[in-house]
């Protein structure tokens, strides 16, 4: 079967053959020009509807589409211990992805502004993340006794951190402080951490810290990222089956940004293998949460892949590209928005909404 088929063939096709998530997609005008994998959608739609799904709008960055606008309180900020430095200068992400995040370069500078944006803009939460050494490590140890001051003056607030690759006395000072969610990137090929991340760590090593974080209370939301490797699906399978064998709370899947790399060295993924992925991930972590997170191309590739998670039954997407909602809709998947990282959950029953969500808080 030709995955590029034009679209009005596809429907055709999907109708000979009693298959009507590729007319629904044809019906959705952001979508009307899609090209998707008649295949994959079929596989998709064999496995069922799902159940509901999150669209998540964290406030660290503008967000509006036709369907959905983004919430410009600070509910739910990302703040880098290291502003925008980072040692490692991955290939693919050379210290951008920190550039939207607020600085808290001092346990004070963090306090301060966790304060302040409780009492002025009624804060839910926050992510503290920040540039590795280089080791992939990130020392928060200092930060600790602020996010410990922090939870006692304010129990409500949820805290999430991006922990780098650690050991098990460091996950427990984690837990112990008062962080809620733990999140730390899983890769599943040597080739990758040494030739994208320039890294003398072993993938034994990333999973000895994800063993770590499982070994707290913390809720642990791994990441993977597809195509890591220049583009290529290579670990993912692997780094699928090192989650699969510890007890974490959720997965995070990003697809790789080659925009952020330099020119010419990523290739973009074909959306149709972001979408075996997710269809991998489901199957291989059926009760645990599968999100995707906020990193992916951006474009109609991020409408074909956002309409694939839908299709695929993840529980959660970041900032869902137009026709996610309106897609959701049709196959009838309920679901519901939430102004905070995808990895973490705010209160609330997922339930099924109108098409405009006002902002919360």
């Amino acid at each position: 079967m030709d995955g590029h088929q034009p679209m009005p063939d596809l429907i055709e096709q999907a109708k000979a053959e009693g298959l009507d998530w590729l007319a629904k997609i044809s019906g959705i005008e952001a979508l009307e020009d899609a090209e998707m994998d008649a295949a994959l959608v079929a596989l998709m739609q064999a496995r069922g509807v799902g159940g509901p799904i999150r669209f998540s709008t964290p406030t660290f960055k503008e967000y509006s589409t036709s369907e959905m606008q983004g919430c410009s309180k600070n509910s739910f900020p990302a703040f880098s211990v290291t502003g925008g430095a980072c040692a490692l200068d991955c290939d693919h992400c050379q210290a951008k992805i920190l550039e939207p995040m607020i600085p808290a370069t001092t346990p004070q500078m963090l306090e301060s502004k966790v304060r302040d944006l409780v009492m002025l803009q009624n804060l839910q939460g926050f992510l503290l993340s920040g540039g590795s050494n280089r080791r992939n490590e990130i020392k928060y140890e200092k930060y600790l006794p602020a996010i410990e001051r922090l939870k006692l003056d304010f129990p409500h607030l949820k805290v999430a951190i991006h922990s780098a690759l650690l050991d098990e006395p460091r996950a427990k000072a984690m837990e112990s402080a008062g962080v809620d969610t733990a999140m730390m990137d899983v890769i599943g090929a040597q080739e990758t951490i040494r030739q994208v991340y320039h890294l003398d760590r072993t993938v034994d090593e990333f999973e000895a810290t994800l063993a770590a974080l499982c070994s707290t209370r913390m809720e642990v939301v791994p990441h993977i990222v597809v195509g890591l490797h220049y583009g290529r699906i290579l670990g993912e399978a692997n780094a699928l089956d090192i989650c699969a064998r510890h007890g974490i709370h959720s997965l995070v899947l990003v697809v790789i940004m080659p925009f952020y790399a330099k020119a010419g060295t990523f290739a973009t993924p074909a959306t149709a293998d972001v979408g075996r992925i997710f269809l991998e991930a489901r199957r291989r972590l059926p009760d645990k949460q599968v999100l995707l997170g906020c990193a992916r191309p951006a474009g109609m590739h991020k409408r074909v892949t956002d309409a694939y998670a839908v299709m695929a039954g993840l529980d959660g997407i970041a900032f869902p590209a137009d026709g996610a909602v309106a897609l959701a809709q049709a196959i009838g998947r309920p679901y519901e928005q939430q102004h905070a990282c995808c990895s973490i959950k705010i209160g609330g029953n997922i339930q099924a909404r109108p098409m405009a969500t006002a902002c919360a808080g």
